[in-house]
């Protein structure tokens, strides 16, 4: 198989319940009595109105910015004059919301000309309705400068728990698709020339499974939410997962903790970059130098999941980058700093034991002095006591007859990422009890 054939599906995209109100309605006195205590209360006035300094807020969803960096290349590479209609998947629900839009690797600001925020009505629709124009600093139309994020002013919504958003971005000029995230394993829908994003049906003159110029979806918190973030490379991006199924493994662990209630309180956001490194820039800034944007600085953020360094190993065989090879005690070497600057942000972190990947069909990337460097930063990671805890996904999906291997019933036929199946077994592996006093 020549290199651009098993590079590129490599890197490629494929193509509830609700949370009770945090602010329950107290007012129970006579009419006159009930205008004078609801003025006089902050947290009773439309969101737009009151005051926010005791404003919390937390992450429902995430993505990571990338760039066009020569291996993952967006698709289209350019928008003029359309709509971008984007499906995104929520895991803690709320009654507030707001959208962080990203401009991080656009040279030029990025113009704006209406985003509006609804429910997923399946396809390019939306629940009629349910639409909700944003604004930007009390801006509908606004410019994002080259290199900045943007976040949107709060808005009443009633966003679910575990549910699709659709978020509609109208790009009035020719605009280059330069901040991206390539792995949506979701639709979004572009439309024909015109703003149609306030559009209950929206029509449709192409589609792509990556997201464009959005990076978070936030809602109003209270003082027990908290946020358990995935930083890791495409098995927790999701790759091989069934598209618009919302089967990747940090989506099957939000279901989990929404479904009980002693963890309902927990979002969790995926910032997962398929290819990622723990050292070296390939696809995606490695997982050190976007610590503090992704996880850090995350809205809400209590817990980390660290699940790299299969691409330490693999990639430098594979791509033909002999001087990026690495050893196991660089990848350990890397995960103790993630561990040191979490540890500083008083947040905690659970390792993840790598994933088997002996027999991957891409070519260079498995051979036995990788597998023995696996086993190496495995073996640290079970023993060391480094991390305030251990999730063994190496041991929730591996072959018990051949351990070196994915069980065939969790492998998506490439014996390197998970299927469905296997995506399941890794947060069924998952100890709820590492969560606990997040947000207490």
């Amino acid at each position: 198989m020549s290199f651009i054939k098993w590079l590129t599906p490599f890197i490629a995209s494929f193509g509830v319940r609700k949370r009770p109100s945090r602010r329950p309605f107290l007012c129970t006195a006579s009419a006159s009595l009930f205008v004078a205590i609801c003025l006089a209360i902050p947290s009773l006035a439309p969101a737009g109105d009151r005051s926010h300094q005791d404003d919390r807020w937390i992450g429902t969803w995430a993505a990571s910015p990338q760039s066009a960096d020569g291996f993952t290349v967006p698709s289209p590479t350019q928008f003029d004059n359309q709509t971008i209609r984007q499906v995104v998947h929520t895991s803690i629900g709320g009654r507030e919301v707001r959208v962080r839009l990203s401009n991080e690797y656009g040279t030029v600001p990025l113009q704006i000309g209406a985003v509006s925020i609804a429910l997923h009505g399946g396809g390019a629709a939306v629940v009629p309705g349910s639409s909700q124009p944003l604004t930007f600093s009390g801006r509908s139309s606004f410019k994002i400068p080259a290199g900045a994020p943007a976040l949107s002013d709060p808005v009443a919504f009633d966003v679910p728990a575990v549910g699709d958003l659709v978020v509609s971005v109208f790009l009035p000029q020719a605009t280059p698709a330069s901040t991206f995230h390539s792995l949506g394993v979701a639709t979004t829908y572009i439309s024909p020339p015109g703003d149609y994003s306030s559009a209950v049906v929206m029509p449709t003159a192409a589609t792509t499974a990556s997201w464009f110029f959005m990076s978070a979806v936030v809602v109003d918190a209270s003082k027990r939410d908290a946020a358990v973030v995935a930083l890791g490379d495409s098995i927790t991006d999701g790759y091989a997962s069934t598209p618009d199924a919302n089967r990747r493994w940090p989506n099957l662990l939000a279901e989990r903790l929404q479904s009980r209630r002693n963890t309902d309180h927990l979002a969790v956001l995926n910032h997962g970059i398929s290819g990622n490194r723990t050292f070296f820039n390939v696809i995606g800034p490695n997982a050190q130098s976007r610590l503090d944007r992704d996880v850090l600085n995350a809205p809400g953020a209590a817990f980390v999941v660290l699940l790299e360094g299969i691409n330490d190993i693999g990639i430098p065989g594979a791509f033909g980058l002999p001087a990026e090879a690495v050893t196991s005690d660089d990848i350990i070497a890397s995960h103790k700093q993630i561990i040191a600057r979490v540890h500083e942000r008083g947040l905690k972190i659970i390792g993840g034991t790598l994933t088997p990947f002996e027999g991957t069909i891409f070519p260079g990337y498995f051979t036995p002095e990788g597998e023995a460097k696996r086993q190496a930063v495995n073996h640290w990671i079970r023993t060391s006591r480094a991390f305030d805890g251990v999730i063994d996904f190496d041991r929730a999906i591996r072959d018990p007859s051949h351990p070196t291997r994915m069980l065939p019933a969790y492998d998506s036929g490439d014996h390197l990422h998970p299927n469905d199946a296997g995506y399941q077994a890794m947060a069924d592996a998952i100890d709820v009890r590492l969560f606990r006093n997040g947000g207490d």
